[in-house]
């Protein structure tokens, strides 16, 4: 066996984690980290302790007896150096951390601004970055570690992840006075009759939108003529033309700011949405990780 002070502590961690999962991928999840890097750390690990530690038989990877070997004084290792470094609690006026996040640009206009500047003030040496993805990328995004938060519509989630409701969201139709006077009576039959701005992320799945649904609820069909995926553009679309915007009541200006434009409730019923936060269950006693979720809930609780 080669001399020990040739492996570094994070390749303890690794091995640690292959030896409890057995399985290349799930350790990797467990890490918060790429199945080629982990794949990699057991390459070195088996030059290292020349030994192969796991072995695949009947589709699936056992660890070798010197492995079984290691194992429970390996685990008491770290959990010994995890609780001598260990820091109780966080302190966001002195930690340096880069937090990562998705979300729509929906929610970008409605969180981002606030929560850059409350970061600014409270957490000024904390770094964000921020990506934009369809729902199911991004709750692969969590389960993959790429990712500490993801703010949308999840109709459906994993069990290994957690979520928290924000707040529920409800649709409006947004119109210009020129071509519709405030005092229209714009009714279902009307409100078909006209063509529509629609806002999806992707043009190929703007049928399987709420709106859409609740449209097919009824046996009825709008004509979407415009559809962008941009949320904070889309009311500005509407100025000095005939077409309708449906969308989340929380990305219209308010009234003294429509500037030519009116508001009407949806002549059908399109029910609210939760608007959330989801993150990996392995993330959810992070001091930091639940220093953010609360901000970000904080800032959104109105």
């Amino acid at each position: 066996m080669n001399n020990l002070s040739a492996i570094d502590l994070n390749l303890l961690v690794v091995l640690d984690a292959l030896l409890a999962e057995r399985h290349v991928s799930r350790a990797a999840l467990r890490l918060n980290k790429s199945q080629p890097a982990v794949s990699h750390a057991l390459g070195r690990l088996r030059l290292l302790l020349d030994d192969p530690l796991l072995v695949r038989r009947g589709g699936r990877l056992e660890a070798t007896p010197f492995a079984r070997s290691l194992a429970p004084e390996l685990a008491a290792i770290l959990g010994q150096l995890q609780e001598l470094l260990e820091t109780p609690g966080f302190d966001p006026a002195t930690a340096r951390r880069t937090f990562r996040l998705a979300m729509s640009d929906y929610g970008a206009t409605l969180l981002l601004p606030r929560l850059i500047r409350m970061l600014r003030k409270d957490a000024p040496f904390c770094d964000l970055v921020v990506g934009q993805a369809g729902r199911e990328v991004m709750q692969s995004q969590v389960i993959e570690g790429e990712i500490d938060l993801a703010l949308g519509v999840f109709p459906e989630r994993r069990v290994d992840i957690c979520d928290q409701v924000l707040f529920r969201e409800e649709f409006i139709c947004v119109a210009d006075k020129g071509h519709f006077p405030e005092s229209a009576d714009i009714n279902l039959d009307r409100y078909l009759a006209c063509d529509h701005i629609l806002v999806s992320l992707h043009a190929d799945s703007a049928s399987a939108n709420e709106i859409e649904a609740a449209l097919g609820r009824l046996g009825a069909f709008r004509r979407n003529v415009v559809i962008v995926p941009h949320w904070s553009l889309a009311v500005d679309l509407v100025r000095g033309t005939d077409l309708i915007l449906t969308v989340a009541r929380s990305i219209v200006p308010a009234p003294d700011h429509l500037d030519g434009l009116f508001v009407f409730a949806p002549p059908f019923d399109i029910p609210s949405f939760a608007f959330r936060q989801i993150w990996h269950q392995r993330r959810d006693s992070d001091p930091a990780h639940l220093w953010l979720r609360q901000m970000v809930a904080g800032l959104l609780a109105d």
